[in-house]
């Protein structure tokens, strides 16, 4: 009965591969922070243990060595020496229990210290499936040692009934333990989810919501990128239980993913997926993004109502177009290009202007924020003004193709400044309110004033006016 313990997760996982089409192989890598006495411990003798399980007497869950133990106990039997039979046969299962005792001694050590403590053994399908290996081959070196007990006297061997029902329990209760420690099921693949829309999927079983939620999970779409970490591989009813199971956790918070009993429960890292699963947290964050919105967009428009508030240019000359915007940026500057030039950094002069060929840059925050901005776009040079702003500078752009337009963080977009078509061209640009920004960690709204005038010109050299 122990060999035939030993030998069962082999063959069924041997016929399972058969019927399935594949080896049931997998490899898991997950990260943890930190650990705890257990798996301290565990890592220090891992690596022996790996090396003994690696010798032939230990293959298939060490069927060799019963089989070395049942000869060692039979040959002395035979021979009149049962106390040597009973020896061998004790020590193989001693042996056998020592290779499969300490995980599980440590990993329950870990538990009893605390649930973060059992992060560093892995996920949960994992621990369990490992956990219970572990336990189910305790069994083959007891039977063993059930088996060489000595006879006692007042021993009453039972009825047929009786030793064929225990033997039916024992092999039912293997059958299951087996079967709860194989692979919990499949996990489906991209193409049968159809997580693209092509409507090539073949996972009818499910439904749109949960397949959706699957390809999240998995990082077959998109939102989540490569998939939530230690769930990827987790089968699809599992994940799912799991998924519908927090799903009415968050019915009971009105959808928020983010209240405590959401956040706590031990499932919580599929939260970031549930909105294509659970109506009520989808809900939720479309209400969230509404609010967003609007908030964003009231954000903005007291930014744009500042900048409205400063009294308007009044140039020397009228000029061909003439443009005000609030821009942002997330990056120091704002940026302008020749159509097919985009994507061109160049270098600042004074730290405020630079260009290069179908490429111009200019300053307007300390790294985030905006700046009010107005252009101005002439076919001669206007006259020059430096009263009113602390800095001034002028210098050389070419147009390839006569395009030139500003673009900010937001997509806000100025009108096309060269007016005369492709050719050489000055920009001069004028700067108030760089002294405020740098002064204090919050500068009020409208600090940046930019005033960008673009005409035509062959000079190649900066000019600093001021």
């Amino acid at each position: 009965m122990a060999l035939l313990v030993t030998l069962i997760p082999d063959v069924f996982f041997w016929i399972r591969s058969l019927l399935a089409g594949d080896d049931g192989g997998k490899s898991y890598v997950w990260m943890s922070a930190g650990s705890c006495l257990g798996n301290q411990i565990d890592d220090l003798i891992r690596y022996p243990e790996r090396m003994v399980r690696l010798l032939p007497l230990f293959w298939y869950g060490g069927a060799p060595m019963i089989v070395a133990a049942w000869g060692g106990w039979y040959l002395s039997v035979r021979t009149g020496r049962d106390r040597l039979g009973r020896v061998i046969a004790r020590s193989a299962a001693v042996i056998l229990l020592l290779l499969r005792l300490p995980e599980l001694l440590l990993f329950t050590l870990d538990g009893a210290l605390g649930r973060e403590c059992l992060d560093a053994w892995g996920p949960p399908a994992i621990v369990s499936r490992n956990a219970g290996m572990d336990l189910y081959f305790l069994a083959p070196p007891i039977l063993v040692l059930l088996a060489v007990r000595p006879v006692r006297r007042g021993f009453v061997r039972r009825g047929r009934f009786a030793r064929t029902a225990v033997a039916v329990l024992t092999l039912m209760t293997t059958l299951l333990v087996v079967d709860q420690a194989a692979p919990p099921g499949k996990v489906s693949s991209e193409r049968e989810l159809d997580c693209a829309g092509f409507g090539d999927g073949t996972a009818n079983d499910l439904t749109k919501a949960e397949k959706d939620f699957l390809c999240r999970v998995r990082g077959y779409d998109s939102f989540m990128d490569d998939g939530i970490e230690s769930w990827a591989e987790v089968p699809d009813r599992v994940v799912l239980a799991q998924g519908h199971d927090l799903c009415r956790v968050a019915e009971q918070h009105e959808g928020d993913t983010g209240a405590p009993a959401v956040r706590e429960a031990p499932h919580a890292a599929l939260a970031g997926a549930l909105g294509a699963l659970c109506p009520a947290v989808a809900r939720a964050q479309e209400l969230a993004g509404q609010r967003g919105q609007a908030e964003e967009a009231a954000y903005f428009a007291g930014k744009e109502k500042a900048c409205a508030a400063h009294p308007a240019h009044r140039p020397k000359i009228e000029p061909v177009r003439r443009h005000h915007a609030t821009m942002w940026t997330e990056f120091w500057t704002i940026n302008g290009w020749d159509d097919g030039y985009e994507g061109t950094n160049p270098e600042l002069v004074r730290d405020l202007v630079g260009s290069e060929r179908g490429a111009l840059t200019i300053w307007a925050a300390d790294k985030i924020g905006h700046a009010c901005v107005t252009t101005e776009s002439y076919t001669q040079r206007p006259p020059l003004e430096t009263k009113g702003w602390r800095e001034v500078v002028e210098v050389a752009y070419e147009s390839p193709t006569g395009s030139l337009a500003l673009a900010d963080g937001r997509g806000t977009t100025s009108p096309k400044l060269t007016a005369s078509g492709p050719g050489s061209y000055r920009v001069r640009v004028h700067l108030r309110g760089r002294d405020l920004v740098y002064q204090v960690p919050y500068p009020p709204d409208a600090a940046v004033e930019l005033l960008i005038m673009v005409f035509p010109g062959e000079r190649k050299e900066p000019a600093v006016y001021r």
